[in-house]
């Protein structure tokens, strides 16, 4: 995809976030995965200058090469610790978004001992490196809603909430969250800012992100593009299960949005945060199938009954409250909002051989203008 330098310029002139980003040097670990190559995207657009740390993309086709981003970057595992420091010591990022994981639930089953060393032995390289990288004010770690001990409540988990998690992944990105919280008090302590260390630190928390471009094994939109594609029904394991389905631009906002307050050095905000939709806009997996086909009649489906049982939630909702108050961040797309421009991107994926993440990006900031968002101005 060409970024056409006018509509880069425009972006940036227009100030998003404080304009915190222009100019900033930033460092993205996992930025070859579905979030952190739409990171690359907004960072680059709003004038970063970028630089990614992460293995080869995970899948074929995958979104990081569509993009063709004028970014630095090195292809390396984040628990290889020389790599790393060498990359995060060339490089002198102000900020690092640390967004590279073993994120999915399935995997997690057939190799535990992997899950935990990425996320949390891996966390903790990357901790270290910055430790030893002085230009680096700034951490915002990436983990994600299944950290907290899942009751099934019907109303949502706030940051104070116990964490825990009963499959490898989740349990793993709970684990993340407690050894983060460890170098926050131990390294990064707010009450020694600025006399004993210069770095402000915070986790955020999102729920199942849906947009164009993750094209990952056992999640529910890339295998219902994989089946529609095939001309084949989709098969559904969990008809009834609800998650908080949020298109990937509204948490991509929130964390941008407390990258700004640490680099404007805002040491309240160096916390955990849920960034999630409405509770009111929880839908269940044969619900979202059913929105899609409005969009792309060829899509079909089947419930099926998986031979094994693995546990994964049923019920998880967040509660944003936090952000609402702290940060006025609110969603922007409602679920229907997002699911419609996911599965419109893939349409347009294989039906015209073209992508639509930058109209996606341009129509979300629009929509975020017309709300008067915090973010925007």
């Amino acid at each position: 995809m060409v970024i056409w330098r006018g509509k880069v310029e425009n972006l940036v002139n227009q100030n998003l976030f404080g304009g915190v980003y222009k100019g900033k040097k930033v460092f993205v670990t996992g930025h070859t995965g579905f979030k952190g190559s739409w990171m690359c995207f907004w960072l680059t657009q709003m004038g970063a200058e970028v630089y990614g740390y992460s293995l080869e993309a995970p899948t074929v086709p995958n979104h990081i090469e569509k993009l063709q981003l004028n970014i630095q970057e090195t292809i390396g595992d984040i628990r290889d610790k020389d790599s790393l420091e060498s990359a995060l010591s060339g490089f002198q990022p102000d900020i690092v978004f640390h967004m590279a994981a073993q994120p999915l639930v399935k995997l997690s089953y057939k190799e535990p001992i992997e899950t935990f060393e990425t996320n949390v032995i891996g966390s903790m390289r990357v901790y270290e490196a910055c430790r030893k990288t002085p230009s680096v004010e700034s951490i915002v770690t990436i983990t994600t809603d299944k950290v907290y001990e899942n009751n099934e409540w019907d109303w949502g988990y706030r940051e104070n909430d116990k964490l825990g998690g009963k499959d490898p992944y989740s349990a793993s990105k709970a684990a993340m969250e407690i050894m983060t919280n460890s170098y926050r008090e131990s390294y990064f302590n707010i009450n020694k800012y600025g006399s004993d260390h210069n770095v402000l630190m915070a986790t955020v928390r999102a729920g199942n992100v849906i947009g164009g471009g993750d094209w990952a094994l056992d999640r529910l939109i890339p295998d219902i593009v994989k089946a529609s594609v095939d001309g084949n029904p989709v098969s559904i394991r969990s008809p009834y299960s609800t998650r908080p389905w949020q298109h990937v631009l509204e948490p991509l906002s929130g964390y941008l949005m407390i990258g700004q307050k640490l680099i404007e050095k805002d040491k309240s905000f160096a916390d955990a945060y849920n960034f999630g939709p409405s509770v009111t806009e929880d839908v269940n997996v044969e619900e979202v199938v059913t929105i899609l086909r409005k969009y792309w009649e060829t899509i079909d489906y089947r419930i099926e009954r998986p031979k094994e049982v693995l546990h994964e939630a049923g019920l998880l909702k967040l509660d944003c409250t936090k952000a609402y108050r702290n940060l006025r961040w609110i969603p922007v797309w409602n679920v229907e909002d997002a699911l419609k421009n996911t599965i419109l991107w893939y349409k347009e994926y294989y039906e015209n051989n073209e992508i639509k993440t930058e109209l996606d990006l341009n129509n979300y900031i629009a929509c975020a203008k017309e709300k008067s968002l915090a973010w925007t101005k």
